[in-house]
This record gives structure tokens, C-alpha cells and sequence, in this order.
């Protein structure tokens, strides 16, 4: 997502400036050049020195210099910028730039930029509610300013409130969902199942399976991060709901069938990543099972196929299958499967190989298409088994578009 973009860190005056030096060897360390500018309040709470030192790059604190040899750096900046960060963002540089002053290294930039603007305010609960700051706000996003944040905790003047700096990690998200908007998947609808899902068999009590959802998050932030607008349906994970995409969440197979099929007819490509329980008991039993020193009997009935109700209305829209077989079986199954649940694509998941399928971080799959062709990964983080099966996707909706 960030290699070789341009990104425009600018710092103001606020104690939680120090964590630009994170966000600037973060944005570093995932490939993207990084420049950055300066209000004299920022230079108070942070050195350009440093800063400097870590983007590789001279740091733009005087409105009045010059670029490299003949630019104003502003314009030089703002020309250049793929997208402009400002963080932390106080209140003062709010205003300012709700009223297009542009006096300082930051406002000056940012006047005269054409890329996206993501704004990461941080300043006292008092004056972030204030309501000259929450109608400079509202000024900023009517022109299409992105905010993220702030955070409630505990602030450096003591108190407790709203008007945290964001975490660094989550100025990284939205930055990925900005950038993404003009990605091969923009202007898509792309609806991804996650995790288990569970079925009661008393009041306390229920069946469910290993699985931790991380596929199905991973397929949702990285669909996001290409343009598409994104509604993940998630059995219940440990996992938070990813930023920028729209969550549902739910317990049973019944649940997930009515989620998805009602999402299903608005949708450009449907990837059905969770790990929906074959079967539920025939007859829940009202309150708590107790012992009683004889074995307990429950009749179990399958679950609904969501996938092949999914196929079968399908159309020109993609759907993408999972199935987690054991290395002796899994070509043959998934391939069968293909077949059964008019399928486009099915993701085949080495279930018996070490940090490979559920709960880990990790994954080694086979994709194989609706013509049979296969193309096999090897052990790798499912964040990039996730862009690979979204490359196949992105593929197929253009061709079907021409």
C-alpha cells in the first residue's frame, strides 16, 4: 500500500508530537517516502533534528524557504504529496486551516495540495468539544478532510477525556483506506464472511470449531485497502472490528444465512472465509443440562449451505469459496466443490501443515478456479494470501465488466 507513495507528515504544537517520530519510521519501514513539516509549536514539543534524521529528508520549518534549489517548499511538498498527514493536529492549526490561513510550514502546504487530507487532532477534552472546534471540524469534512481519532484516556494535563492523539497504528489504517479509494477494487461491494460460528445445545452450553476469524479479517482490511466498500459478517472472535468496514456480527449458521443472502443481492463479490458449523443439535434444551450419570443423546440437523444458496443466484456477481482439508484430500474436495456450489473461485487451506489454517497468523493455500487452474503459496502471512486471493477477484470482475 505505501511503497513508493509520497507521504506528507506535518507536526503542530501538542505534547503527543513526539509520537510523529513512530509514525514516520513506520511509514518508512513500509516503504513510502516520507517528508515532513513543521509549525514552530511542533519544533517546541519535537526536534526537526530528529525528525530529519529519520525521514532522510531536511524538515520544512520556515514558510519563507526554499526547496532544493529553485521551489517554495510548500508548493514543492503539496505538488509532490500522495497524502498529507497532519499529527498531532491542536486546535489552533484547526481553525487555521478551516479558514484557509496558510502562514506556517503545515498550512501552507496543505493550502496548496490537491491529495487527500487525514487529520489526527489531540488537545484538551475542553477544547476539543469546544464548539468553535467541533464547527471547524465539521467545515473540514464537508470538504472532504478525513479525521481519525481522538482517543479517550488519560491526557498529558492530567485529566481524563476525549482528545488523545490516535494510535499510530490506527493512523496507519486510515491512511491505507484513503490511499486505497483509487485501488483496483474501487467502486466494488465486496462482502466477506469471518470466524465460527456457534450452535447451543443448552442454555450454557454450544458447539463450535477453531476458527479465529484472521483469514476473513485479513481479506476485509485488504479489500478495504483497495477501494472497496467493504461489510464484513463475523461469528464471535477475539479480533476488533477493522476500520473502514462496515461489521455485522452474529452467533449461528441461521444468523449468518440471513445476514449475508440480504447482503448478497447488493453485492459485486461475495468471499465466504468463516467457518460456518455443518450441523446444530436438533433440539436446544431450555436451561442447564445437569449430571445425572448416563450419557446424554442430542440429534443433530445440518445447517443451511450459505455458499450454494449463494451460487445458485449468483449471476455475473464472484463468489469465492474455502475449504480446510488435509493435505491427502484437498485437491479433489475442493475441486468437487467448485462444481457443487457454482463457485468462481475456492481458497484451499493446508489444515494439516504446521502454522498453516486455523487460529494462526499464518497460512499456505491452493487457489483454484472455475477452469481448474491452480496456483499454489506457499507458508506466508494471511494479509498477503489475502491480496493474492484479491488479485483473482479483481481480475474476474474485470472481465466480466468488459
Amino acid at each position: 500500500m505505501f511503497e513508493g507513495r509520497n507521504i506528507v507528515i506535518c507536526v503542530t504544537g501538542s505534547i503527543s508530537a513526539y509520537k510523529s517520530a513512530e509514525l514516520v519510521r513506520e511509514f518508512r519501514r513500509r516503504g513510502a517516502d516520507v517528508r515532513v513539516a513543521m509549525t514552530r509549536g511542533g519544533q517546541a514539543f519535537m526536534t526537526p533534528l530528529t525528525l530529519a534524521t529519520l525521514s532522510q529528508h531536511p524538515v520544512y520549518v520556515d514558510v519563507t524557504g526554499q526547496a532544493d534549489a529553485w521551489r517554495m517548499e510548500h508548493i514543492s511538498l503539496g505538488a509532490r504529496a500522495d497524502l498529507i498527514i497532519v499529527a498531532p493536529a491542536s486546535a489552533d492549526i484547526i481553525a487555521k486551516l478551516a479558514q484557509g490561513v496558510a502562514d506556517d510550514p503545515v498550512c501552507a502546504t496543505v493550502a496548496d495540495t490537491t491529495a487527500p487530507v487525514l487529520i489526527a487532532p489531540a488537545m484538551n477534552t475542553r477544547m476539543y468539544t469546544n464548539r468553535a472546534t467541533q464547527k471547524n471540524i465539521v467545515e473540514l469534512k464537508s470538504r472532504g478532510v478525513s479525521f481519525v481519532g481522538p482517543a479517550a484516556g488519560d491526557l498529558a494535563c492530567g485529566e481524563i477525556g476525549e482528545g488523545r492523539l490516535a494510535e499510530v497504528s490506527d493512523i496507519l489504517k486510515s491512511a491505507e483506506a484513503i490511499l486505497g479509494k483509487g485501488g483496483d477494487l474501487a467502486g466494488k461491494k465486496v462482502l466477506v464472511t469471518a470466524g465460527p460460528t456457534v450452535e447451543a445445545w443448552d442454555s450454557i452450553r454450544f458447539f463450535s470449531n477453531r476458527s479465529s476469524g484472521k483469514m476473513g479479517y485479513a481479506l476485509a482490511m485488504a479489500a478495504r485497502d483497495r477501494g472497496a466498500a467493504v461489510t464484513l459478517v463475523s461469528g464471535p472472535t477475539m479480533l476488533p472490528a477493522p476500520q473502514g468496514v462496515r461489521t455485522v456480527s452474529v452467533k449461528t449458521a441461521e444468523d449468518m444465512r440471513g445476514a449475508v443472502l440480504g447482503q448478497w443481492k447488493n453485492s459485486d463479490a461475495l468471499i465466504m472465509a468463516a467457518a460456518v458449523m455443518d450441523y446444530r443439535p436438533k433440539d436446544a434444551k431450555a436451561g442447564k443440562i445437569k449430571k445425572t450419570g448416563k450419557d446424554v443423546v442430542l440429534s443433530l440437523t445440518e445447517n443451511p449451505d450459505i455458499l450454494k444458496e449463494a451460487g445458485a443466484s449468483k449471476g455475473k456477481r464472484v463468489l469465492v469459496g474455502f475449504a480446510a482439508e488435509e493435505n491427502g484430500s484437498l485437491l479433489a474436495n475442493a475441486g468437487k466443490k467448485i462444481k457443487e456450489k457454482n463457485l468462481d473461485l475456492i481458497v484451499a487451506n493446508r489444515i494439516d501443515q504446521e502454522g498453516a489454517g486455523f487460529e494462526s497468523d499464518s497460512n499456505a493455500v491452493v487457489l483454484i478456479g472455475a477452469d481448474g487452474a491452480e496456483q499454489e503459496f506457499a507458508l506466508q502471512p494471511k494479509r498477503s494470501i489475502a491480496d493474492h486471493v484479491l488479485d483473482r477477484v479483481a481480475r474476474i470482475l474485470k472481465a466480466r465488466k468488459g
